[in-house]
């Protein structure tokens, strides 16, 4: 499916944040950077107007073909919060995903950036191309989307893996049949072309960012494209670009495994905890067997819940420590053959809603990430990875890894691995957080060493991205980077003190 962010249900209290919920395998590219010909698309004048909740909106016009800036245009939706004081300029930021709205995610700009922030920047938010209410990508209607979802992505024998291949295939048939015309530029290097000239018609003459999961990703590339115009970019939760696709899906696999890991030493600790074993190995092992058995057995709640969603289900609370209870109440129900907590979480990831509609999420997040960098063509090759997966995290891997096999199928051509380095950009902070399930740490430290002005900052913690979830350390250097663009002078990993 992809690498998927999608902001979880902010909380009421005093504190509140919007943290991200991640999902799936997906896939970070090493990126072609594409020259333009013909020139550069004209700015766009950007009028504004109120659209509740202190909010402003506008569109933006871009070319679909960059390097046809005159030829057909698509409209981008915007929207911000006006600074609240001493305005410096615009903080242009982006959850994820990719798919997921950064519309929806500027709305919560009191939830997502702190105080200091909000006093000097106005907080613009955007639907990339393809996203939402930016020129959607169309693939399966809702009851296409149930039945792929719910398909057994982990497969057993030699018809299963046919199953999953025929419906990769008709996924990507269909992507092509609503959507032919977009597919081949709704990339990361599109979007970051996008950003530029969104920069432009907000009148700043530098881009000052905050990207998290796969918005570290469009930061990065959009620094190697315009170094001179980086202000200040904070990627939090950061991808490395210069892995292989079926590498990150086993990186990741290791990644979610290590959180659940760390969730069950919160657990274990609870006499109510639902596993028989008190070891974490056993534990562990409790919840492999628990998902295999839903391969025959579906748990029971308002649709079968299969292997998948049960997975889907289980991977959606570890991202953030304040999902480990729901965890644990959905584990209990599974115990007894319901699996009505594990399908609401699943739903939740991939933008299912209570009467049974879907957003664009899935369709956009498969789009984006096949296109982004080449996958393998030869489904052979994801069995053999799933294998290798399977070994290091039973419980995820082999989902994760199967779960890019539309890719193996997509009509349009994907773009060519090149480094990132954004020679000559100012100083760039990159986030990690030590026990990300999505996003491990490792990256972050390779996506700073790759970056030539990268300085990566550190959080031990659980959890996926770092910036204004609860690290008072994590958000001063940020808070200060993002005003005054110093970074620390040597590298920073800030305790977990929560």
């Amino acid at each position: 499916m992809g690498f998927t962010v999608r902001p979880r249900r902010l909380g009421s209290g005093p504190n509140r944040r919007a943290r991200l919920a991640p999902a799936l395998a997906a896939g970070v590219s090493v990126l072609a950077i594409l020259t333009a010909c013909g020139g550069r698309a004209e700015p766009t004048k950007l009028t504004w107007h109120t659209c509740g909740d202190d909010m402003e909106c506008s569109t933006l016009t871009v070319p679909l073909d960059h390097t046809r800036p005159q030829g057909e245009q698509l409209e981008l939706s915007l929207t911000r919060l006006p600074a609240g004081g001493d305005r410096i300029g615009s903080l242009v930021v982006n959850p994820g995903g990719p798919g997921v709205s950064g519309l929806d995610y500027a709305r919560a700009a009191r939830s997502i950036v702190s105080e200091p922030v909000l006093e000097r920047f106005d907080i613009v938010g955007f639907d990339p191309r393809g996203v939402g209410r930016s020129s959607p990508v169309h693939c399966l209607d809702d009851a296409g989307l149930d039945t792929f979802l719910a398909l057994d992505t982990t497969p057993d024998t030699a018809d299963e893996q046919d199953a999953l291949v025929s419906a990769s295939r008709d996924f990507a048939a269909a992507c092509q049949a609503h959507s032919a015309k977009l597919l081949p530029h709704i990339g990361t290097i599109d979007v970051a072309r996008d950003l530029d000239l969104l920069r432009d018609a907000l009148g700043d003459p530098q881009l000052t960012y905050l990207g998290k999961s796969y918005g570290t990703l469009l930061g990065a590339t959009y620094a190697e494209l315009f170094p001179a115009r980086v202000r200040a970019l904070v990627l939090d939760g950061a991808l490395d670009p210069a892995l292989p696709r079926l590498t990150l899906n086993t990186e990741q696999a290791l990644a979610f495994d290590t959180a659940f890991r760390s969730y069950l030493r919160y657990c274990l600790a609870d006499s109510d905890c639902p596993f028989s074993s008190r070891t974490i190995s056993g534990a562990a092992q409790e919840l492999a067997a628990l998902l295999r058995r839903t391969d025959t057995a579906p748990l029971h709640a308002a649709r079968p819940v299969t292997e998948s969603l049960a997975t889907l289900g289980a991977l959606t609370p570890l991202y953030d420590r304040s999902g480990w209870p729901i965890l644990t109440a959905a584990l209990r129900q599974a115990r007894t053959g319901d699996g009505t907590l594990l399908l609401q979480q699943s739903d939740h990831l991939v933008g299912r809603l209570a009467n049974g509609t879907y957003s664009n999420q899935t369709a956009a997040n498969v789009a984006i990430n096949c296109i982004d960098a080449p996958y393998p063509r030869d489904p052979q090759t994801y069995a053999q990875a799933a294998q290798a997966a399977d070994r290091i995290s039973p419980a995820f891997g082999s989902y994760l890894t199967w779960s890019s096999l539309p890719c193996a199928f997509w009509p349009a051509a994907p773009s060519k691995p090149r480094p990132l380095r954004a020679a000559g950009a100012a100083p760039i902070l990159v986030i990690g957080t030590t026990r990300d399930p999505a996003t491990p740490y490792s990256w972050a430290e390779s996506l700073a060493g790759q970056l030539e002005s990268g300085v990566l900052l550190g959080f031990d913690s659980d959890g996926h991205t770092a910036y204004f979830n609860g690290s008072g350390c994590v958000d001063e250097v940020v808070d200060r980077y993002l005003v005054t663009g110093v970074v620390p002078g040597e590298e920073v990993v800030c305790p977990d003190i929560r």
